[in-house]
């Protein structure tokens, strides 16, 4: 699975048969039939998943625990060193150009991808909103979507110029949505210090 995820990673799916992926793996085509029976497509949609997994799993375990300013910090931070090290060579590159496009039942893996990141951040928005660390007006579902739509467009930008500030800014800004307001008796407190 891991070899096939990274032979497509590397060349896309038009450019990486079976042969490919057996060479690759050292397994026999009757092997490989044996594990994917349609095939292809078959091997197609556990990649999308497998792929799917890991841009969870690489989150983790910050993601699942976005209930403070310094979580969220943490959880920006390893994005932003996951993809700075991983750069074209990602799960979500190889889901949204390559696999996402290949058969309807691979969009559905992709779209319920982003259905369960957007979950996870629309928890930790709520989280942040819940504490009164932000206005109490914020709209959780746009900024969680405001928020995985920055990670996305950096990627894609990252990923097209070899340059990570414009992930790092598009997280920045989208994050200060949820960055904590100063209430204030705060203010007064920090005004006597």
């Amino acid at each position: 699975m891991e070899a096939a995820a990274s032979l497509i990673r590397e060349r896309g799916v038009a450019d990486t048969g079976l042969d490919d992926i057996g060479t690759a793996t050292a397994t026999s085509k009757s092997q490989m039939f044996h594990y994917f029976p349609g095939g292809k497509s078959d091997l197609l949609h556990a990649v999308a998943v497998h792929e799917a997994q890991q841009v969870i799993e690489d989150q983790q375990p910050y993601l699942g625990d976005l209930t403070s300013w310094r979580k969220w910090q943490a959880w920006r931070g390893r994005v932003i060193d996951k993809y700075e090290a991983q750069r074209d060579r990602c799960p979500l590159t190889a889901l949204t150009s390559q696999l996402g496009k290949a058969t309807p039942v691979t969009r559905e893996i992709v779209s319920g991808l982003y259905d369960r990141w957007h979950k996870y951040l629309a928890a930790g928005v709520q989280a942040a909103k819940d504490s009164g660390d932000i206005d109490p007006a914020t709209d959780v579902d746009a900024t969680a979507t405001s928020i995985l739509a920055a990670v996305q467009g950096g990627v894609l930008m990252l990923q097209a110029t070899d340059r990570i500030n414009y992930l790092e800014t598009a997280l920045d800004q989208a994050l200060e949505a949820i960055r904590p307001v100063q209430r204030a008796d705060d203010k007064r407190t920090a005004r006597r210090s």
